[in-house]
């Protein structure tokens, strides 16, 4: 009997051993891990204090696995949070150090969130276009430089790429343009140079298109008004010039389009006036000609701004006919003539007609 219950115990202790095995993630994943951490220094919160034990699966800070394989899937480090770790320091994250090629050994890695560390630097691993599961980068937040790996485009599955507020420099890759999956760019803030890819226009699934604050070039690429789910551009604060596609305002879904701040010329495309778009900046450009009179009841705007350009003649009529204006700002032109009467124009005040050439009436000085 006593051998029995020995044999009993031992399979036992076999088995607890062997089930303990396949629940912890592999041995490779664990050192894939801990060289990631070692490149890194966060001296406030202590995020990596629970990056012990055998098992990278179970309690280690911002690290999920897949349920059956026990890979590691995502890793997600968030620099500014309300979890319990932050609350309890009063404070924001910061860490310095680089992102480590060794998180390219995570061959099953579905997204990287490391965002809003204020410190990290170094480039993006050219290595992760070698992750053929990742569906989410998002590396906002840092100080990272270099380029975007010029092979970025092999990621077909990835629908989340966001690196604004870094450091990032070089040209937008023309590869990005067959990530036939992404959804949502965000390149804002960085040090972007050269042209908008020609090809554009291939991203067939993006919803929002962020890359303001930048030091692209070039026109803006008629593909672009083929990217039926596009619900918001942002091209603002860059050196864009030529003209503004009048295929823009044919555009299903979009809604926000942000120009502002670039060296666009040409006349205003009527298009954009009868369009489903409701927040427009054109501001601080080199558009000229005439405002169009092509407003009517398909005009909604919570926000126009035409000001900072060399737009000339009469307000035009048909503006009083739009459903609806709530800012607009027309100053900085060469506008003249009576500013009409009635709606959007009885809640204006004069801010949003001053500096142009011979503007008069209600909130000006009076037409005589």
């Amino acid at each position: 009997m006593g051998a029995v219950r020995s044999i009993t115990v031992l399979l036992l202790v076999l088995f607890m051993a062997m089930s303990s095995g396949v629940r912890s993630c592999p041995p490779s994943d664990r050192a894939a891990l801990l060289a990631f951490k070692a490149a890194l220094h966060e001296p406030y919160l202590g995020i990596f204090n629970s990056w012990t034990g055998a098992d990278c699966c179970h309690k280690w800070y911002g690290v999920s696995c897949d349920q059956e394989t026990r890979r590691v899937a995502d890793i997600n480090l968030r620099g500014e949070s309300e979890e319990p770790i932050f609350e309890r320091a009063h404070r924001t994250g910061y860490m310095t150090g680089y992102i480590s090629p060794a998180i390219c050994k995570l061959a099953r890695l579905s997204s990287i969130t490391i965002a809003d560390w204020k410190g990290i630097s170094g480039e993006i691993p050219r290595c992760i276009t070698t992750l053929p599961f990742l569906r989410i980068v998002d590396l906002i937040g840092n100080r990272l430089s270099g380029s975007i790996p010029a092979d970025i485009g092999r990621l077909h599955r990835l629908t989340v790429l966001n690196v604004a507020d870094n450091l990032i420099s070089g040209t937008i890759p023309t590869s990005l343009a067959n990530l036939s999956s992404l959804m949502h760019l965000d390149l804002r803030n960085n040090l972007f140079s050269g042209p908008i890819p020609r090809n554009f226009g291939s991203l067939s699934m993006l919803s929002r298109a962020l890359l303001s604050g930048n030091r692209l070039s070039g026109a803006i690429p008629s593909s672009v008004s083929q990217i039926y789910r596009l619900a918001d551009l942002d091209l603002s604060r860059n050196q864009i010039s030529g003209p503004i596609p009048e295929s823009l305002g044919k555009m299903a879904v979009l809604s926000t389009l942000n120009l502002d701040m670039n060296k666009l010329s040409g006349p205003i495309p009527v298009s954009l006036f009868s369009s489903g778009i409701s927040d427009l900046n054109l501001s601080r450009n080199a558009l000229e000609g005439n405002i169009p009179d092509a407003f009517g009841v398909r005009s909604y705007f919570t926000a126009l701004d035409l000001s900072y350009n060399n737009l000339k003649g009469a307000i035009p009529k048909s503006i009083s006919s739009a459903s609806y204006i709530g800012h607009l700002d027309l100053s900085h032109n060469h506008l003249c003539g009576k500013i009409p009467l009635g709606s959007p124009f009885d809640h204006l005040e004069a801010s949003s007609f001053v500096y142009n050439d011979c503007l008069c009436g209600k909130p000006l000085k009076p037409c005589y």
